[in-house]
């Protein structure tokens, strides 16, 4: 297994090495953000700004309009909290081709503790008009949308963490913008989940249908444009949805679903996320245990249904 950062990095090194246009503006985090590779190919190609998040995405909207498809990398914290003006006011309102990476996302960064764990990034970031946002689940699928992301102009936000992840699709699988992913055709329920929580959604999916009870999984990578079709083919032909989560229960990917469920087709939403609360410091299985991203508690949540 490899990490969804490593991945990204293989393809943005590709695609680099192919494209003289797409630079990279690090915050000192090329070896976090897998860009290794990119800087042993094309040097000439990245530009350090130091631990000066603000400054980078400045920098990045500098060189985006000066033909550039711009990168920047940071923490996922950083990207959606300390560059948020910048952002907000120079990248999005300017609809910029510039491609935020937030690495270290969620409750998964473990040992960092509570302030370098995003758990409210997504709910920042998709405000923000022109602004995409993805959320990959297995390195092979962050490859693709990582091709995405620097084949389509404007704003994108790719969301990784830092583990090492399991691989659930062949190369051959397709996904694009605005798309999903379905496993499964169960009725009883849907599970619904993205990035790291697609695997603990397929783990509940087993144990259920041992339990003689039939869900479908899906994993929902695009999270803006999100993919209101799977939303309402779920609410309509299964008895409730589940949304899980490594964010705050507050305006992360939940959010989204009870929003479209809730003008367009009034079903029930149970939400697994993390609870108004800070993270901690702890490794990254224990602090799932303790906020409740569980297998169990999505069986649970399933049988409530």
């Amino acid at each position: 297994m490899i990490t969804r950062s490593a991945a990204f990095g293989e393809v943005l090194t590709a695609m680099a090495k192919e494209n003289r246009d797409i630079v990279l503006v690090d915050t000192d985090m090329y070896l976090a953000c897998g860009a290794e590779p990119m800087m042993k190919a094309v040097p000439d190609q990245i530009f350090n700004v130091g631990i000066a998040e603000q400054n980078c995405f400045n920098v990045a909207a500098g060189l985006a309009m000066c033909g550039k498809t711009a990168v920047a990398v940071s923490f996922a914290v950083f990207t959606s909290t300390k560059a948020a003006d910048q952002l907000r006011n120079t990248v999005c309102y300017n609809d910029l081709n510039v491609k935020s990476i937030g690495t270290h996302s969620g409750l998964e960064t473990g040992e960092d503790g509570g302030t370098h764990q995003a758990l409210e990034d997504i709910a920042i970031l998709r405000t923000f008009p022109n602004m995409k946002i993805f959320s990959p689940s297995t390195p092979e699928q962050t490859r693709k949308l990582t091709r995405i992301m620097l084949e389509t102009y404007g704003p994108f936000y790719l969301r990784l963490t830092r583990s090492p992840a399991k691989e659930l699709y062949d190369s051959d699988t397709e996904f694009k913008l605005g798309g999903s992913y379905r496993f499964g055709d169960g009725t009883d329920a849907s599970i619904l989940a993205h990035g790291n929580m697609v695997v603990k959604a397929l783990e509940a999916q087993e144990q259920l249908k041992k339990a003689g009870i039939n869900v479908r999984v899906y994993d929902m990578y695009s999270i803006k444009p999100i993919d209101e079709e799977a939303i309402l083919s779920a609410a309509k032909e299964t008895k409730g949805l589940v949304c899980v989560e490594d964010h705050s229960t507050y305006g992360g990917m939940g959010g989204c679903v009870s929003e479209v469920t809730a003008s367009k087709l009034p079903t029930k939403v149970l939400r697994i996320a993390v609870e108004d609360k800070y993270g901690r410091s702890g490794d990254t299985e224990g602090l799932f245990k303790m906020y409740g991203l569980t297998v169990e508690n999505i069986i649970k949540a399933v049988k409530s249904l």
